[in-house]
């Protein structure tokens, strides 16, 4: 859609008679957006278009003719493009001039990729470098309209700083990728913009350029979709499995079948680990490649940010951005302009929007009005903050005030925490959320250790983080984000325990938890929510604490700079027990879902020592250790580690995962080996004397003799004890010995691997 849109001759004389009044009108009437006048808007529009713009415009090197339109909307975004001229070259090519205006005067750098520091009237604030916008408006161009891209029209963006004249700033080499894709002209440089559209439009176009544009289909183009599929395919981490599938394709025949008149809402509950942001991610990929309009949405901008790193293999913004947006970006937005709208993390959506949470009505309603599918994957006590609103009944209720049809699916198979339901429940019910059968972690197959010291967890953290970059520290919000604006000062403070620390680095942004170098740094609830890594370390603060084996939560304790409860003492003025109740939630909720980031394990420190002591019991009196159980050496010992299961005949991801150390009799330890214990899983190795459950110590090597019991890693991911041979013709086998006939033997495969060879089976005291 467009504001306004005229021929350069138009322009000027329009320019000569207030610009600003007619683009107020019409963004009034079209946009449907109410700007009076001596707001921001108006003045810019003012500054930029009525001066700065018609004095660039104004010369015999631009044709008359030329098509000038001013606030195009991109379609499928709520972003405008300033300004545009349009022509043709001297070989008759069509041509788009996009320039992106800014009145900005004062400006600094930042570390961030395509960002600056800028200084309004309210402040500084990070925005995104000139240049980088302009570039972005003209592939999101490129990308969704139909027009741009089958007639290739040649788009030129650019930036004008009328009011800036530090050049070395925004023309800094820092940004030079952006500048080349869309340079950027400051105060001072109207001859060189000037000569810069002259350089395109030779000829004009009489509007018929802005014309065919504001006429083209919004559809993302075949080039993009596919080259955002493309990143898809092969990626493991994305597979959907069991009732994830299922959750996909009533989507996908959801966002099919929808239309103006027959709106639908999918509502998707699962708990951490279910594998919500997998059917998101592949539902964003799925639409986009039907050619629907679609988008990702939440409200946190960490998952975004680290989902769209994930696909485009970098740290840095690109031409995707655009496919991950925040949950208020539908406020005026036309109906039904999406086919689909992926709405994860649906908890965290709030009423209003904006900082000051003064715009709009509410995120639920513009998503579903915005759409003719809406998506929504929720987990309701995963709300974590005061405006926190995502819950089904309030979903439910917007979509029948607008008359969409409703549909709640549940995703309940456990992905993260080692598979493990088992360790959820048992969380739920220590953390005292609610009560569930699930009072002990008896044969859970999860890594769940208490640490006496926050240098011991952090040491440990440290350990498991060599293994892939996969293990990061974080705690409760009770300490000040101080390092924000004095990088010199730690953050996280604890005297006693000689233990100091930051927050999360402001320059790492949104993609925190996948950064390099992020493990030296403490995560919050809001750099890591709706993500995971292997193993999670949670400091608990003074927030959260026992009493008498009685949780107690405390909203005074939560730090100055944590916007997580702003509102609670406005509510508590007016209805204490309400107020008290709902922050308690938000503080138990927060514990959980950091608790629950790590796949397969988590190790808590409690800055509290009765809380300490309470966690420890809840291990200790009710899991007993296997060295506990295990016969009394009689002899000197060496401590080898237990890693895990090794099912007989029933593979599992068998990464080295260490549960315990095991005293093993020292004469059984051969000088220049390394040693480790598994346990047997299945029945599949029961005729040699290897039953379900048993321990197995293994020497670790990686070849073995024909008749050895060897542990195997089966494609790359999956361990099993079996029997070593071979056929009569050579090929090497993994043999069963089992009474249970369904086992059949293994031929192992390129990159099958010999892990170690079993020296014997430890006996355990009944």
């Amino acid at each position: 859609m467009i504001v306004y849109q005229s021929t350069k001759k138009g322009f000027l004389q329009d320019a000569s008679m207030g610009i600003e009044d007619i683009v107020r009108g019409r963004v009034n009437e079209q946009l449907h957006i109410d700007v009076k006048p001596g707001s921001s808007e108006y003045e810019s529009w003012k500054n930029s278009l009525g001066n700065a713009m018609f004095h660039v415009m104004n010369t015999d090197k631009i044709p008359d003719d030329a098509g000038v339109a001013i606030e195009y909307s991109i379609p499928r975004t709520k972003n405008r493009i300033d300004f545009v001229v349009t022509g043709q070259d001297e070989q008759g090519n069509d041509k788009v001039i996009i320039v992106e205006l800014k009145q900005w005067t004062d400006i600094q750098m930042t570390d961030k990729d395509a960002m600056v520091l800028t200084r309004f009237k309210q402040g500084p604030s990070e925005e995104l470098h000139p240049s980088y916008q302009a570039w972005s408006y003209s592939t999101l161009l490129n990308g969704f309209n139909a027009t741009v891209y089958e007639e290739k029209i040649g788009l030129e963006p650019c930036a004008y700083l009328h009011n800036h004249v530090d050049k070395d700033v925004i023309q800094n080499s820092f940004y030079q990728g952006y500048l080349d894709k869309a340079p950027a002209f400051c105060k001072g440089d109207k001859d060189k913009l000037q000569d810069f559209i002259a350089k395109f439009v030779k000829y004009g176009d009489k509007k018929n350029t802005i014309y065919r544009i504001d006429k083209g289909h919004i559809r993302p183009s075949k080039d993009l979709a596919d080259s955002l599929v493309s990143m898809m395919k092969g990626n493991a981490e994305f597979v959907m499995i069991d009732d994830q599938k299922i959750v996909y394709e009533n989507a996908l025949s959801l966002a099919k079948k929808s239309s103006d008149k027959k709106k639908s809402v999918l509502i998707v509950e699962g708990g951490p680990g279910t594998g919500k942001s997998v059917v998101a991610i592949n539902l964003l990929v799925a639409i986009t490649k039907m050619g629907l309009n679609t988008q990702y949405v939440t409200k946190n901008a960490a998952p975004r940010g680290v989902f769209e790193a994930k696909l485009t293999q970098t740290l840095k913004k690109t031409q995707f951005s655009n496919f991950f947006t925040g949950s208020g970006s539908y406020i005026g937005c036309k109906k039904n302009l999406f086919d689909a709208l992926i709405v994860d993390e649906a908890h965290r959506l709030n009423a209003k929007s904006g900082m000051m949470k003064n715009l709009g009505e509410n995120q639920i309603k513009e998503i579903i009005e915005a759409a003719k599918t809406s998506i929504f994957f929720i987990d309701e006590d995963q709300k974590v903050t005061w405006h926190d609103i995502g819950t089904k009944d309030e979903i439910e209720s917007w979509a029948n005030k607008i008359g969409a049809g409703v549909q709640t699916l549940k995703l309940e198979s456990q992905f993260r925490c080692n598979g493990s339901d088992g360790y959820l429940s048992w969380l739920d019910n220590t953390l005292q959320i609610k009560e569930t059968a699930n009072t002990t972690l008896e044969g859970v197959n999860y890594d769940f250790r208490v640490m006496s010291s926050p240098n011991e967890l952090r040491d440990l953290i440290f350990e498991k983080n060599k293994e892939k970059n996969k293990a990061r520290l974080v705690a409760g919000y009770c300490w000040n984000w101080v390092s924000k604006n004095n990088k010199a000062v730690k953050d996280i403070v604890i005297p006693d325990e000689n233990f100091a620390m930051k927050w999360n680095l402001a320059s790492d942004g949104n993609v925190w938890i996948i950064a390099p170098e992020s493990v030296n740094e403490v995560g919050c609830i809001h750099t890591c929510q709706g993500l995971e890594v292997d193993y999670v370390g949670v400091i608990i603060g003074s927030d959260f604490v026992v009493r008498d084996e009685k949780v107690v939560t405390d909203p005074s304790k939560r730090a100055k700079t944590d916007a997580s409860l702003k509102g609670f003492k406005k509510a508590f003025k007016e209805n204490p027990v309400s107020a008290q109740a709902k922050a308690d939630a938000i503080i138990r909720n927060t514990y959980r879902t950091l608790m629950t980031r790590g796949m397969k394990g988590c190790y808590i420190y409690c800055v509290d020592k009765e809380t300490e002591k309470f966690f420890r019991s809840r291990i200790n009196e009710e899991r007993k250790t296997l060295a506990s159980i295990l016969p009394q050496a009689k002899y000197p010992t060496v401590l080898v580690p237990l890693v895990g299961s090794a099912p007989c005949g029933k593979p599992f991801l068998g990464e080295e995962n260490i549960e315990e150390y095991i005293e093993v009799d020292a004469r059984k330890i051969r000088k220049g080996f390394k040693y480790f214990i598994v346990r047997a899983e299945g029945d599949s190795m029961n005729l040699a004397g290897i039953k379900d459950g048993d321990l197995v110590l293994c020497r670790q090597q990686e070849k073995a003799d024909t008749n050895d019991r060897v542990i195997a890693l089966i494609g790359g991911d999956s361990v099993t004890i079996k029997k070593y041979g071979s056929r009569e013709d050579g090929v090497r086998l993994l043999l069963p010995r089992s009474s249970n006939k369904k086992h059949h033997p293994i031929i192992p495969g390129e990159g099958d691997t010999v892990q170690g060879v079993v020296q014997e089976v430890i006996e355990i005291n009944n």
